[in-house]
């Protein structure tokens, strides 16, 4: 069932948009660009972006807040690629194609069409003339694809895509989980050494973006210990201490430094909308903790001394 939040998303927008000279017209089946694998928890955001203004300039199109002066000729609007195709829900999968990132700029991957709109004299826009009795500046005819590509919408503000997310979550300070063993300090050869955290693996953060709130909330995912003698050991739980331990190694004599490697993964929301995943994970390496494997031996002795 679709909920009302996924209908508020899938309400179309549209705006009057001045239909700029150097536009470039590139027709494009959107079937192309997209990949719609059904994937619930991927959202395409809130509607159809809307700007005041767009134009392409080489290969990247980009849409503005501004507003130049006379009548419009056409409403435009910026989709991504499922919204396209997947009107009401918006929900697919649209990875298929990525576009090159500016620090500071947001740029991303949309399909945007145009309208046209109801002159005030009432004349014809490219040879079709509008409907009797319609207002001026009210859309006329099918929307048709002008231009599908890259599209820098950094002055319409969107909220955050997965992709910008994800870069941010990349900059966090995570913890670094300390690594922990038993026995502390000298282990004895043949019995194991047991490995586990106790630090927090849990952790929330609040960041602007854009002036937008996300909260992020990163969970470690999974831990990789290597325990210094050149065996790795990959787990999804921290371990416990004894006698709760899941985690354990045994030794040779000699002195070893173990260390842990975490992987953390996230969700976030957005001014505190549904939560989503963070596409992707980062990890952060814990200090090392080093120990001494002894190999103990049995001496006769007189019970009489």
């Amino acid at each position: 069932m679709i909920t009302a939040l996924r209908l508020a998303q899938a309400l179309v927008l549209a705006v009057s948009l001045v239909a700029l000279s150097g536009a470039e017209t590139a027709k494009a089946d959107d079937c192309v660009f997209r990949s719609c694998a059904p994937s619930p928890d991927v959202t395409a955001g809130d509607g159809e972006l809307v700007a005041a203004a767009f134009e392409v300039r080489g290969a990247t199109g980009y849409a503005s807040a501004s507003v130049d002066t006379g009548a419009p000729t056409y409403s435009f609007r910026l989709r991504t690629q499922c919204q396209v195709t997947d009107v009401d829900v918006g929900g697919c999968s649209s990875d298929a194609v990525t576009c090159d990132q500016t620090e500071g700029r947001a740029i991303s991957y949309y399909v945007v069409q145009r309208q046209r709109l109801v002159q005030p004299d009432g004349s014809a826009v490219d040879g079709q003339e509008p409907p009797a009795g319609q207002e001026a500046g009210t859309g006329y005819g099918a929307f048709e694809t002008t231009f599908a590509g890259c599209v820098d919408v950094t002055d319409l503000n969107p909220p955050p895509s997965p992709a910008e997310v994800f870069r941010y979550f990349q900059t966090l300070p995570l913890p670094q989980l300390t690594t922990r063993q038993q026995p502390p300090g000298e282990a004895l050869v043949g019995l194991p050494v047991i490995f586990f955290t106790d630090s927090p693996t849990t952790q929330t953060f609040t960041v602007d973006i854009r002036g937008f709130d996300v909260l992020i909330t990163a969970n470690a995912v999974s831990y990789t210990w290597r325990t210094g003698d050149g065996t790795t050991l990959t787990t999804t739980d921290p371990g416990a201490p004894y006698p709760d331990h899941t985690i354990s190694h045994e030794y040779s004599s000699g002195t070893y430094t173990a260390s842990l490697t975490t992987t953390w993964g996230a969700t976030y929301s957005v001014d505190g909308g549904v939560s989503a995943d963070v596409p992707g994970t980062t990890t952060t390496d814990g200090a090392p903790a080093t120990f001494t494997v002894l190999q103990a031996r049995s001496v006769l002795t007189s019970p009489y001394d």
